[in-house]
């Protein structure tokens, strides 16, 4: 009857561990409930960087597309401009280049200057500039007409250039008058105050366009019959060396 009390005493001991044992089992797992609860506590920043990296993602999308719809606004613009180039480029081909083409010069598109020299003595130079906005031919020499005079002088045929003198706008060609023997052996000598001068034409034989009426001295110039011009010339040495 001990013995049997001694069992049972041993088998509830047994059964109070057991409880125990699994009460302590079930607070253990409490404890782990919470160590998982505050794991599961980084997860919250991963969230939240998967919707930055969300926001960052549609920003750049939303960059990307102004970027491109920058790129497609100047793609636009560029092929108008390179078209209004072209335009013009053509339209400058197609210019016409008649402006160009020279003309004779004459009164009316030259400005003619006389001047008496010291010397050679008793030598004039002429001087014809192009006012003019093409390039002019002076042929021939100057036919030139002191006051009532009715002929025009002679030329002095070694004068002659190797070409026609060519003035573009703005420049030069010279000629020379010799007025008067040095020795005074010539005839009729007399004094003028006035001059007209007339220009060639291609063949020579006439004069062409208006005719100069370039200013003398006050005092006039003294001419006799041994007057005579030179060809015109490209340059004033040339001129003044007859």
């Amino acid at each position: 009857m001990s013995n049997l009390r001694t069992s049972r005493n041993r088998l509830v001991a047994a059964a109070a561990t057991v409880v125990l044992t699994a009460l302590s089992l079930t607070a253990c797992g409490g404890g782990t409930g919470v160590h998982d609860e505050g794991a599961s506590a980084p997860t919250t920043p991963t969230a939240n960087s998967s919707a930055d990296a969300a926001s960052s993602g549609a920003a750049s999308s939303g960059a990307s597309s102004s970027g491109s719809g920058s790129h497609s606004s100047s793609s636009k613009t560029r092929p108008a401009t390179g078209t209004t180039r072209s335009a013009a480029d053509t339209s400058a081909s197609k210019a016409p280049v008649s402006a160009d083409k020279p003309v004779t010069c004459e009164g009316s598109n030259t400005k003619t200057v006389a001047a008496p020299l010291n010397r050679p003595v008793n030598h004039m130079l002429l001087t014809v500039t192009n006012t003019g906005r093409k390039t002019c031919f002076l042929y021939g020499y100057p036919a030139v007409r002191f006051g009532e005079a009715q002929s025009v002088p002679p030329v002095i045929e070694d004068s002659q250039p190797q070409a026609v003198v060519t003035l573009a706008p703005g420049e030069s060609g010279y000629a020379s008058v010799n007025l008067s023997a040095t020795d005074g052996s010539a005839s009729n000598g007399h004094t003028v105050k006035s001059l007209t001068v007339y220009f060639h034409g291609r063949s020579g034989n006439e004069s062409v366009g208006a005719g100069a009426h370039p200013s003398l001295p006050a005092k006039g110039v003294y001419v006799d019959d041994s007057l005579k011009v030179t060809y015109w010339q490209q340059s004033m040495d040339d001129a003044i060396n007859w």
